[in-house]
């Protein structure tokens, strides 16, 4: 089963997907992504993430006034992540973190569990300051809003969907309500009877 996690800052989708793919005995993908496509495409990793970084900041307004050249590199770059997503998925079971893989194989017609992970600002805050190592509530909130808004406006951009639309999902699971232990359990078992579930 490929399982897919999409997630807002703070609510521990890196650690849950980490500690699914684990359990499961299944390949984890995160930023490797972003390395695979740096290869395939000779560019250098600062370079795909300046782009990415220049997408999600300023939305259709920038591609409307952005250069040709820098269009067809923004282009260029999403369709080698979703080459690379498509390759993976079908290499065997694995969880893939963020970068609209969801949409991404449902359009490639490949079945997956897809999963999006949030949580309260309490939960969040509390991880984002031992992520960003600061206990001032004010560059936490400052650093969940720019790193939400970056990730809703990349997948809504992408996918045309509305990022977090539980309808777009199989799963919507609260973090800080539940714990991380739990999200991992429900999440496994839900792609061992979802994976049943299709053989039969």
């Amino acid at each position: 089963m490929i399982i897919t996690i999409s997630r807002e800052y703070g609510s521990g989708g890196h650690s849950i997907g980490q500690s699914v793919a684990k359990e499961l005995g299944i390949e984890f993908y995160d930023r490797d992504i972003i390395k695979a496509a740096m290869k395939e495409s000779g560019l250098e990793m600062p370079d795909i993430e300046k782009v990415e970084e220049e997408l999600t900041r300023t939305g259709m307004f920038w591609r409307m006034i952005a250069p040709a050249a820098y269009i067809d590199q923004q282009d260029n770059i999403r369709t080698i992540e979703q080459h690379i997503i498509v390759e993976m998925a079908l290499k065997g079971p694995c969880v893939i973190l963020g970068r609209c893989a969801d949409d991404i194989l449902a359009r490639a017609s490949i079945p997956s569990l897809n999963v999006f992970l949030y949580a309260d600002q309490i939960h969040r805050a509390a991880r984002i300051s031992t992520l960003i190592d600061s206990k001032n509530p004010t560059e936490i909130q400052k650093k969940m809003q720019k790193t939400d808004s970056a990730r809703r406006s990349y997948y809504e951009q992408f996918t045309g969907k509305h990022w977090g639309d539980s309808r777009n999902y199989s799963l919507c699971l609260d973090t800080g309500f539940l714990g991380y232990d739990a999200c991992v359990q429900i999440i496994c078992d839900a792609a061992r009877k979802a994976e049943a579930f299709q053989e039969y």
